[in-house]
């Protein structure tokens, strides 16, 4: 079976980083692997879709000075409701390919990313991330980073990208939307309960703006409070609460 992937990207006012990304994915993967990569915006006023619709009539127009028949990867901008959840969801939607990717806005997959994600797959393995690299030089993340190397579940999240087959992703029925935080994490605790999850030794980059924003040692804590809240059976709505209460993110 021929394998290519759907790059689904969530965002929310992600202006300074959506052109650069973009130009990342087109310049480091194969037209063969790729079907398409999907950008869901979910309420942006940053100007963010204005970005993407220039940089898609930028890249059009340049694949006709070179005499390229059609636009690689195809680039598609679609609109959906606030939340990564019903954001990815969403995006799923409109994708063709038999794998799908999910990444986030600020992070940057290692070279040959897609090459990497369908061995994996011709191997067995449905779904899985990258180990992971923030752009930071402070011990702890650095640390957090390294980290990411092991299988170990709790060292799991959403900024190590993550792959899944179309058919698994609809066996498990998607992202649950009544998570507004901690939605990357519920499902790859069912891909780990299904024993179907691989990190692929290979680093991402991704932003730790949050933690510039809000301090290391807070931001952590109130992760960390969220992990362990989830843990003792907290409900999505309280886990929003709090999240709302100590976290002011884009998306």
């Amino acid at each position: 079976m021929k394998h290519q992937i759907s790059i689904i990207i969530p965002m929310l006012n992600e202006a300074d980083n959506i052109s650069n990304l973009l130009d990342y994915l087109l310049n480091h993967s194969s037209k063969d692997n790729i079907s398409e990569i999907i950008c869901v915006d979910g309420g942006s006023t940053d100007g963010s879709q204005d970005i993407i619709s220039c940089f898609i009539s930028n890249t059009i127009k340049e694949f006709k000075e070179k005499n390229v028949n059609s636009l690689f990867p195809y680039l598609k901008l679609i609109n959906s409701q606030k939340g990564r959840a019903k954001q990815m969801n969403s995006g799923t939607k409109h994708a063709t390919g038999s794998i799908l990717y999910f990444l986030h806005a600020d992070s940057f997959p290692p070279k040959n990313f897609d090459q990497c994600i369908i061995n994996e797959v011709q191997n067995g393995n449905q779904a899985g991330c990258f180990r992971m690299q923030f752009d930071s030089n402070h011990w702890w993340l650095k640390l957090a980073s390294w980290l990411t190397r092991f299988s170990w579940r709790a060292c799991r999240g959403g900024d190590q990208s993550q792959f899944i087959t179309k058919t698994l992703f609809n066996n498990i029925g998607g992202f649950d939307e009544r998570y507004v935080i901690y939605e990357d994490n519920v499902l790859i605790n069912a891909l780990y309960a299904r024993k179907e999850f691989v990190v692929i030794n290979k680093k991402l980059y991704t932003s730790a703006r949050l933690y510039r924003k809000h301090g290391v040692w807070k931001l952590q804590y109130f992760f960390w409070t969220i992990y362990v809240k989830k843990w003792f059976g907290a409900s999505p709505e309280g886990l929003k609460n709090y999240y709302l209460k100590h976290i002011s993110v884009k998306n």
